[in-house]
């Protein structure tokens, strides 16, 4: 009888650290990017007398997560003292524009923190953790498996980051169901509709950097801007411009970054600067160099119901393919979309596409 009330307790408590965390992860969305180099991080805090209170991070220079929560607390005339934290990246242990999270949270007095996840920067790598348990405070990691899947998705690409030292590559493409990008005599526009070509701009928002060829730029002149309406959540964020190549000065990407030389020389250049999710728009020749050499983390490719019906048009990659049915690059859908009368399709590498070695 007593292990079965344990066992009860032990859930209620998940349950409990869950919803808690989901309140959180709602909060870290808010802010998506606008935070790098440094994560999206939510925060979600439960007072003693059952009062709630959530925080993101700010950007650069600006407060992190945990002690914007705790401000609005304090705000609202709340007792912090025995109150109940989720976060869902480890606190900071460590002095960098700010003070360390932790500290902050042990002045506070709360009692218990639940972490979604660990962070790999070797700055804090559980030292958050191990600060937060020697000041009594009572830790848990435990979460009901849909909310952890949740937090590390959501941070996926800071978690890559920090481990690699190189951005989390997007490669977004559209085309027709027959896999054409464009006609024979180039036109492209527009392939899908406008909720597809919405959905595609908040991606671009999201990303702290968009990249393209050289041959791209002379061909369309793209501006590569964020075009989302008044209102949007991440509307008026605008990512960095990267040119494969050199740009002319007259292009509408200016101003932007040429870069040359390997690809992976170019991703530790670009996560060096603090670039945490890069999105790659093409061209054809772009996307295929990209995709060869194993260095897109995630596939986003648009779909619209409509056909060329012949093998003129332009493809979604140039270049030689898979010569046998055995060399056939094979991902993994992770999510599917409708989008008006477009599919949205999110694919990942599957776990016989190894990537090569950095460097």
């Amino acid at each position: 009888m007593i292990e079965s009330n344990t066992q009860t307790n032990t859930t209620r408590a998940g349950t409990a650290d869950s919803n808690l965390m989901r309140l959180a992860i709602a909060s870290a969305e808010q802010v998506r990017g606008a935070t790098s180099p440094n994560p999206w991080v939510g925060a979600a805090l439960l007072t003693a007398d059952g009062r709630l209170f959530t925080g993101a991070t700010e950007p650069p220079g600006g407060r992190h997560a945990e002690i914007v929560a705790l401000d609005e607390a304090r705000a609202a005339g709340a007792e912090t003292a025995g109150s109940t934290l989720a976060v869902t990246l480890e606190p900071c242990s460590h002095h960098g524009r700010s003070g360390p999270c932790t500290e902050a949270v042990i002045a506070a007095g709360v009692a218990r923190v639940v972490v979604g996840v660990t962070d790999p920067d070797p700055l804090v790598a559980g030292q958050g953790l191990a600060r937060l348990a020697e000041a009594g405070i009572d830790l848990s990691t435990e979460l009901e498996t849909d909310v952890a899947a949740q937090v590390v998705e959501q941070l996926t690409p800071y978690l890559h980051h920090r481990r690699t030292g190189r951005p989390w590559v997007v490669l977004k493409l559209a085309a027709t169901l027959d896999g054409g990008t464009a006609a024979p005599d180039h036109t492209s526009q527009w392939i899908t509709g406008a909720e597809a070509r919405l959905d595609a701009h908040r991606l671009r928002a999201v990303s702290d950097a968009i990249c393209v060829g050289a041959g791209t730029v002379r061909d369309d002149d793209p501006s590569l801007t964020v075009r989302l309406p008044a209102g949007d959540p991440v509307a008026g964020r605008e990512p960095q411009r990267i040119v494969l190549g050199p740009a002319p000065a007259g292009s509408a990407v200016q101003p932007c970054r040429s870069e040359s030389g390997p690809l992976p020389d170019i991703l530790d250049r670009l996560g060096g600067d603090g670039i945490v999710q890069l999105m790659v728009e093409g061209g054809a020749a772009t996307a295929a160099d990209f995709h060869r050499q194993g260095l897109v983390d995630h596939y986003v490719i648009y779909l619209a119901p409509a056909l060329f019906g012949g093998d003129d048009h332009r493809p979604l990659m140039t270049g030689p393919g898979a010569a046998t049915i055995d060399d056939l690059w094979r991902g993994e859908i992770v999510g599917v979309t409708n989008l008006g009368a477009d599919l949205r399709i999110d694919l990942r590498p599957g776990s016989g596409n190894g990537r090569p070695a950095k460097g």
